[in-house]
């Protein structure tokens, strides 16, 4: 029994390990909305799907769009689970340990699980002629060059068949002023128009740029709890999108 109490605990404390990876202004939800394990309020959800998407963009050029990387494109709490246990397993502190991103960027990434609707809304942008980018709250490895193409620069290459791959943009979790959030910077920087995210932060980051921000469903088996109220701004949600 006390072992499993014990399990229970650590389990209970892992599913909050990334719970503090945002650090922008906290904002009231506005909206009803859903997360990827209640769905008592679908009914006053905005709810996109690719085509939709794609339509909307029907006479549009070629554009930029970003990415968020953590259960927006990749399922890769077990990389934030085993860092927990193993760099701070009585706290968050985890986080801000240049040794637990080390580990990261050296590869974990390589047993993170694709999500099909990431490789549907790439497929579809890279079939419009759009450049793709990925901008992620994660710090990088401490030896990272931000002018080449790291491994899980790669790795995000190799699985959703990105064309004209660039660098990965890591924002440490920290605005560059005089943005209030993380993300805000390099979406500006890019000039991104759309930006996909599972977080409150990239919805608000993508307002905060002034552009389109489309929320991806967290996944149900997300450590990073809790789950967030998708559709909670009045944003648009990509249906089907948790896996």
């Amino acid at each position: 029994m006390k072992t499993l109490v014990k399990a229970t605990l650590a389990l209970a404390c892992a599913t909050l390990a990334t719970s503090a990876f945002a650090a922008g202004p906290k904002v009231p939800f506005t909206h009803k909305g859903v997360t990827a394990i209640d769905m008592a309020n679908s009914k006053s959800v905005k709810w996109v799907t690719v085509d939709q998407i794609r339509d909307s963009l029907k006479n549009t050029p070629p554009i930029t769009v970003s990415f968020d990387i953590d259960d927006t494109v990749l399922v890769s709490s077990q990389c934030f689970y085993y860092g927990k246990n193993t760099f701070s397993p009585n706290d968050y502190s985890y986080l801000k340990s240049q040794a637990f991103w080390n580990y990261v960027a050296d590869g974990c990434d390589r047993s993170s699980i694709p999500k099909e609707s990431a490789a549907a809304l790439i497929k579809m942008h890279q079939e419009r002629g759009d450049q793709v980018v990925f901008i992620t709250g994660r710090t990088g490895h401490e030896k990272n060059d931000p002018n080449r193409i790291d491994t899980l620069g790669r790795i995000l290459e190799q699985a959703f068949n990105v064309k004209n791959m660039q660098p990965v943009n890591y924002t440490k979790d920290t605005p560059v002023a005089p943005y209030k959030y993380d993300k805000t910077y390099y979406i500006v920087k890019h000039k991104s128009q759309i930006h996909y995210g599972d977080s409150n932060d990239d919805v608000l980051a993508a307002r905060e740029a002034g552009i389109r921000g489309i929320r991806v469903i967290r996944t149900q088996v997300s450590t990073n709890r809790p789950l967030p109220i998708n559709g909670g701004y009045g944003e648009e949600v990509l249906v089907n999108s948790s896996y």
